[in-house]
């Protein structure tokens, strides 16, 4: 019985599943996530899990938010972008400029045309210059080439000129995407390159872990749609692992639950992800995944995220309404369990808004801030006013509204203690959902008191009662999840989001969700496709939700796992594209392939040659990729319009040929 090793690194704790496809989940384990050194929480909840069922294991697969956090958080290793046949006069056009420095991007003359005609000779010496000059400040080279995907020549002369000068890694843009739009093609070459440096440390500290363990199975890597790749191969194309949790959500939900058509909101302690399954797929985005600002050409799931979670701030909004997050901080009651020391400060609090002393300044109620960095302050730089704030918390957690009271100037402290929570240095505990839900006593860890507490802060602002405060919590949890659902599913039929320009929109899904109940009438909504909660808050919040929306609510056994059991449920899948076009003047078809252009006298002609090399390319592709006996089917789409009044028949536009090559991953012995 072959036993199979699940690895999910969420924003707040790291999952390990032993399972066999057949008979299912053997063992489950939960790890925090340690963001400073991924796989020390990797290796936590891997000998968690292994601890329990020493099985030996074939195959291990990752989900990981190393790739989309960094492209958030605008990280990665310096590049060098050579842009091939492109203007220079466009640069600020191009996104890629807010990406890298002016400097690191270098324009080569060269490039084609639409139909893979050069439109001017590769400038070799130029090319070999910039990459000789570049080479020393840099990790990684990235090629675009204009027109690159109808004609990849220059890109993969340039791509050996890199390999042959420097030995450095490499990524072409015409690897990662077939489709024409060549600013957003340079992005996605250029992020792609920033990244593979911090994959390769990433799953080379997994190896060693693994290593550690006696664990020697195949590492495989969750991709964006929800597809396994080898980790070599995921080294090359680190940038087709964003949104890899949130698609090895879609996957494990499908995999638990065998919902074919629905909805899958997976909330966790930090975000919450609501994507689509269609055909027991993931719904794919159209035109590439976004990330933060970044608008990508890779094949992605089509997933809404937005800053909802267990352990989100509870706050008020500019209209003194609750609000949840986006800010993820420690849940009272877990911070109360780690230093009882702070119950004497949220009693201390307490006296002080019952002897009417005034509430603490706005964001600050409940709230307390820790140090988390370097236990001696010489390790690092720290600017006269962080040196104080290190001073004051060394000593462990301490209210933030004592510390603005004790601060000269509160507002320089209040950038100050932005600055370090942003570094890492320092992290919040505030009033969560979790804390809401310890006090209702649907959750049993963490300390109680200190929940309780929290909780008669706010109830005494607010004027309400400590348990009616607390349900308020979870409901508005509910309503803005349902908001994200709503709004997601409206994108999915092609309608905008109901928030931009459109008030009526905003007030009938409130109406619906309960959250607007002023006004002469009710709204009801009703959905058609079922909703699968995952992630381990989903069962405290989610079923509210679904009532509310009429909808069939299913949380499967292990949801709170079930981007870890989608991290090994899938499969390889490898597609290759070849578009073929006529061109009018030489009366022949031009297929463009991969690596070539060739030209044939007929259609069938040309699109046998397609077929034939798409084909045996995907099945390579896949076998590379670490599938062991891939099927491979081949689909030919030609593209017509109706011809003129007086015509007869129709005009042939284009013919696409697509090959899929897929499998389950090859096991280990």
């Amino acid at each position: 019985m072959p036993v199979f090793l699940g690895i999910d690194t969420g924003g707040t704790f790291t999952d390990a599943v032993l399972l066999n496809t057949e008979s299912g989940i053997i063992a489950t384990a939960k790890a925090l996530t340690t963001k400073h050194d991924l796989s020390v929480g990797i290796e936590n909840a891997v000998q968690a899990v292994r601890e329990r069922h020493p099985l030996d294991v074939q195959l291990v697969s990752l989900s990981t938010t190393l790739a989309t956090n960094a492209i958030v958080e605008r990280q990665g290793s310096p590049v060098c972008l050579l842009l091939i046949g492109y203007d220079p006069s466009l640069l600020s056009d191009l996104e890629v400029g807010r990406v890298l420095p002016r400097d690191s991007i270098v324009f080569i003359r060269g490039g084609h045309t639409v139909t893979g005609e050069e439109q001017a000779p590769l400038d070799v010496d130029a090319a070999r210059q910039a990459i000789l000059a570049q080479a020393p400040a840099v990790a990684a080279f990235a090629v675009s080439g204009y027109f690159g995907v109808r004609n990849p020549t220059h890109e993969l002369e340039v791509r050996r000129l890199v390999r042959n000068l420097t030995g450095l890694p490499v990524t072409c843009g015409h690897e990662l995407s077939t489709r024409l739009h060549a600013p957003r093609r340079a992005l996605t070459a250029a992020l792609n390159a920033r990244l593979i440096p911090m994959l390769q440390h990433l799953i080379m500290a997994v190896r060693s872990v693994l290593a550690k363990l006696g664990l020697r199975a195949p590492l495989m890597v969750v991709k964006g749609d929800g597809s396994l790749v080898g980790a070599n191969m995921a080294l090359e194309r680190p940038v087709e692992t964003i949104l890899s949790g949130p698609a090895a959500s879609v996957v494990g939900a499908h995999f638990l639950t065998k919902v074919g058509d629905g909805f899958v909101i997976d909330m966790g302690g930090t975000t919450t992800d609501i994507a689509a399954l269609h055909d027991g797929q993931p719904r794919l985005s159209i035109v590439g995944a976004r990330v933060g600002e970044w608008q990508t050409m890779v094949e992605a799931v089509d997933v809404q995220t937005t800053g909802l979670g267990g352990d989100s701030e509870v706050q008020l909004d500019s209209n003194g309404s609750l609000s949840i997050g986006p800010r993820r901080v420690i849940p009272l009651c877990l911070l109360g369990e780690q230093h009882p020391e702070i119950l004497e400060s949220l009693r201390r609090e307490t006296k002080r808004l019952e002897d009417g002393h005034g509430s603490p300044p706005s964001g600050t109620l409940g709230c307390f801030v820790l140090w988390q960095g370097p236990q001696q302050a010489e390790q690092v730089r720290l600017s006269p006013s962080e040196q104080k704030v290190w001073e004051q918390l060394r000593r462990g957690p301490t209210l933030l509204s004592d510390l603005l009271r004790t601060a000269k100037y509160s507002p320089i402290y209040q950038r100050v203690l932005e600055d370090l929570l942003e570094h890492g240095y320092i992290v919040a505990s505030a009033f969560t959902p979790t804390d809401a839900i310890r006090v209702l006593g649907r959750f049993h860890m963490g300390s109680i008191v200190a929940a309780n507490l929290g909780a008669g802060l706010w109830s005494r602002r607010l004027g309400i009662g400590v348990e009616q405060f607390c349900e308020q919590v979870v409901e508005q949890v509910g309503v803005q999840a349902g908001r994200a659902l709503i709004t997601g599913a409206l994108a999915g039929e092609g309608f905008p989001s109901p928030a931009v320009g459109n008030g009526v929109g905003v007030v009938l899904i409130d109406r619906a969700l309960g959250a607007d109940r002023a006004g002469s009438f009710d709204v009801a909504f009703s959905m058609r496709q079922p909703l699968v909660a995952i992630g381990a808050p989903a069962p405290a919040y989610l079923p509210a939700l679904a009532t509310r929306l009429h909808a069939q609510l299913t949380i499967p056994p292990h949801a709170a796992v079930a981007s870890a059991v989608g991290a090994v449920a899938g499969g390889v899948v490898q597609t290759v594209r070849v578009l073929i076009r006529p061109l009018t003047r030489e009366k022949c078809y031009r297929v463009h392939l991969p690596d070539q252009v060739r030209d044939f006298p007929t259609l069938e002609e040309a699109a046998a040659c397609a077929e034939a090399i798409a084909g045996r390319l995907a099945e390579e592709q896949a076998r590379l990729a670490g599938a062991g006996t891939p099927r491979v089917r081949v689909e030919r789409h030609d593209r017509k319009v109706p011809a003129g009044a007086g015509s007869i028949g129709d005009l042939y536009l284009e013919t696409e040929v697509v090959a899929t090559a897929a499998g389950r991953p090859r096991l280990g012995s």
